[in-house]
């Protein structure tokens, strides 16, 4: 791959440990938080560009924290209060957050119940689900994520294979082909008798699910005060019955944009066009 190439650094937060990518520089942090089921390598071909002039950092939330999907899953509040924690830990102080579904919503909720934890958020495409969602008891078969993602596809005989998988899916169907590739290389692994498996397992992705349930972030909305960009994929199947404009507005300092030609995977897409707006949104150093 293209380099710089991170470090891979693991943060002991008191009760859990992260796993974190950090790209060396002499400029503010910059954090990386990705979507549900993917990893922080995503992000690589946009967090290289910005190495060295900043510091670059992308946590791995997936199986910091094991609770079984049946059981709830793990909160979206409890990853919020986990980047809050790593951000203490390792001293980054008011970074620029950057994050896509999953990741953009636990920001949100770090930002709006912790306070000052930001400069500035670029939120694409996160998980703001009608109210009413939040206040049903479903179980992971009744979940319409969950229920899908504890069933997936779990091996591959290799490399080839995968490509060709993944390929045929619509939800990778018009990725970069460079993501894809990373996807591949850093998100799977060697299986026990060979071949390729997921590194987060579909029950850890199942429970990432059933945890964004647990926080309902329009109350909370109204409480985030740094700047935040809220970004909507202009193909997403989500604006269906998520309502972004809405969100951008009831945020104090929100703005709303809409990436055409991209669907709910944003980054995997459009990283040139997300790297654009980075470095437009954030002002960033060397620019």
């Amino acid at each position: 791959m293209k380099g710089p190439m991170p470090e891979v650094r693991r943060q002991d937060i008191g009760d859990s440990e992260i796993e974190y990518l950090y790209y060396a520089g002499d400029g503010p942090y910059v954090i990386f938080l990705h979507a549900t089921g993917f990893l922080p390598w995503i992000w690589h071909p946009i967090a290289r560009e910005l190495a060295g002039r900043c510091r670059v950092i992308s946590p791995y939330f997936c199986d910091h924290r094991i609770v079984d999907p049946e059981e709830g899953g793990v909160s979206w509040m409890q990853l919020a209060d986990d980047l809050c924690s790593l951000c203490r830990s390792i001293g980054a102080a008011a970074p620029y957050l950057v994050g896509h579904s999953m990741g953009a919503t636990t920001m949100t909720l770090a930002e709006a119940v912790h306070g000052s934890v930001a400069r500035k958020m670029i939120l694409i495409e996160p998980i703001f689900l009608p109210e009413d969602f939040y206040k049903v008891e479903i179980t992971v078969d009744q979940h319409p994520l969950a229920s899908k993602s504890i069933k997936r596809k779990n091996y591959w005989e290799d490399d080839s294979e995968a490509k060709e998988y993944l390929r045929s899916k619509k939800l990778f169907r018009n990725w970069n082909d460079e993501m894809l590739d990373i996807y591949i290389r850093y998100g799977m692994v060697t299986g026990d008798t060979g071949g390729l498996t997921l590194v987060c397992h579909p029950r850890s992705e199942a429970s990432l699910f059933m945890g964004g349930m647990k926080a309902n972030p329009w109350p909370l909305l109204e409480k985030v005060q740094c700047p935040a960009l809220v970004i909507e994929g202009g193909e997403s199947e989500n604006r269906n019955y998520i309502d972004l404009k809405k969100a951008s507005e009831i945020l104090p300092n929100g703005e709303f944009m809409v990436m055409e030609g991209a669907a709910h995977l944003v980054p995997m897409e459009k990283p040139g066009e997300v790297l654009q707006t980075i470095n437009s949104y954030f002002n960033l150093p060397g620019v």
